[in-house]
């Protein structure tokens, strides 16, 4: 479920603008790195943050600006 609203959030950006997304240690962070790299998104940051980790997604191809959402 973490991913289909990593997804979405995914669609409204332009390829090559970038998604940071926190997420709650366990299934969410072990699913939304890999399915994103699965649909050909770029995982380019993460690191941890309060107990939760902070992971950057590039959208497919180029470079552009950062979207934020908070799925904890």
């Amino acid at each position: 479920m973490t991913f289909v609203k990593v997804k979405v959030a995914l669609g409204t950006l332009a390829p090559g603008e970038t998604l940071e997304v926190l997420l709650s240690p366990g299934e969410p962070l072990e699913n939304v790195p890999k399915s994103a790299e699965e649909e050909g998104h770029r995982i380019l940051d993460v690191h941890e943050v309060d107990g939760n980790y902070r992971v950057v997604i590039e959208k497919k191809a180029g470079l552009g600006t950062t979207a934020a959402c908070q799925i904890v």
